[in-house]
């Protein structure tokens, strides 16, 4: 190796982006605005026409996101909402703090909630169910909608991993009642701190989604709900509203990256690649890799000066405070299996060859 590769290191933007957003900070220093103001709204113009979709309202953080969507949505105590077992933790989190009970499912080999198993877990006080669109591929949205309608299940996404991820050219997010995005800055689309939006076809949600973020206020001191304050910072949406001139580019330098290490690590080892990644419904947020060999492949990377990481090591419902006594056997195994490779758009073909390499040589060792 001629040089350490970490797993994401974001003082490596290029200087032009660094330029921009510095001069982005100067002019809102200037104006003084800092909430509320013409960038929130510039930043929730562009998300609607990015991602197609009537209302967008921008928010503190996707995890905030989660739970304004289950209040909006009337969800409480005595209520059930299906969640899969694998996932970060703000899934079943915020299902809690709303008083209601998380209802882990497994999931398929891909680490997306088994559409298969929601029959078995469907009872008379399931209010909701939370597709997570996991390392940014989407769940099968069509296939859950024919389920769901019918038995009149509201459909929150957490779509916290999948910006510009599109399934038949829908967008993560704008399938169900409300999507739920979040930007903090390891994500595809990153703010320099925390950041996250709520999106839904449904004005009547809308209205009251801008109300709950900012203390149930319709209007300045007009307070018809009772609501709180998770208002995004203004100047995360002036620095948002100039990263997304970057974001195709960058999409498409992930796109390039995930074909190398494909074309290079196919048929190695006992290597299961992520073949969907170059897809429009997988938005290549992650190059998730499984492998019975997950820890020693990760000290032997870290010994080159590869940095990886694991995403999840542990299913929700063997965490103590989510504990449910059940078994979830293909979650489980993917939380000993997955490994998640560098690929973001500050690398170059170089470093994921080098990479590639060195899993190669592991793999003949091994």
């Amino acid at each position: 190796m001629n040089k350490p590769i970490p797993f994401l290191d974001l003082s490596q933007i290029p200087p032009d982006l660094k330029n921009a957003l510095k001069e982005k900070f100067s002019q809102m220093l200037e104006k003084g605005i800092f909430s509320g103001g013409e960038e929130i709204s510039q930043f929730e113009s562009n998300l609607r026409d990015f991602l197609k979709v009537p209302f967008a309202i921008a928010c503190s953080n996707g995890t905030d996101a989660l739970e304004l969507a289950l209040r909006t949505l009337g969800i409480g105590p005595g209520d059930e909402v299906i969640v899969p077992a694998l996932t970060w933790v703000s899934t079943a989190e915020a299902v809690f703090i709303m008083g209601a009970r998380p209802i882990f499912a497994d999931t398929d080999h891909n680490g997306l909630i088994d559409l298969g198993k929601l029959d078995a877990l469907f009872t008379q006080k399931t209010k909701a169910i939370i597709p997570v669109h996991l390392y940014g591929k989407m769940v099968d949205m069509e296939k859950l909608l024919e389920w769901s309608r019918p038995k009149i299940i509201l459909i929150i996404e957490d779509a916290a991993q999948a910006f510009g991820a599109f399934q038949n050219g829908i967008s993560a997010g704008t399938w169900g009642d409300v999507g739920c995005f979040s930007f903090y800055p390891t994500k595809n689309l990153g703010a320099l701190g925390e950041a996250g939006a709520l999106v839904t076809k449904d004005e009547s949600i809308q209205i009251r989604l801008k109300q709950m973020i900012n203390h149930g206020q319709a209007a300045r001191d007009k307070h018809l709900s009772i609501g709180r304050n998770a208002r995004i910072d203004s100047l995360q949406a002036g620095f948002m509203n100039v990263k997304m001139d970057y974001f195709q580019a960058w999409q498409k330098k992930r796109k390039l990256l995930s074909s190398i290490y494909l074309e290079n690590l196919i048929d190695v080892g006992d290597l299961s690649l992520p073949l969907d990644i170059l897809r429009p419904n997988h938005n290549a947020h992650l190059f998730v890799i499984k492998t019975g060999k997950r820890d020693k492949l990760k000290t032997y990377l870290k010994s080159k000066g590869i940095g990886t990481a694991i995403h999840y090591p542990t299913i929700l419902p063997k965490m103590l405070p989510y504990q449910d006594g059940k078994e979830y056997p293909i979650a489980e195994k993917l939380s000993m299996q997955v490994l998640s490779l560098p690929l973001n758009p500050w690398m170059n073909d170089e470093d994921v060859l080098s990479i590639s390499y060195e899993i190669k040589r592991f793999f003949e060792k091994a």
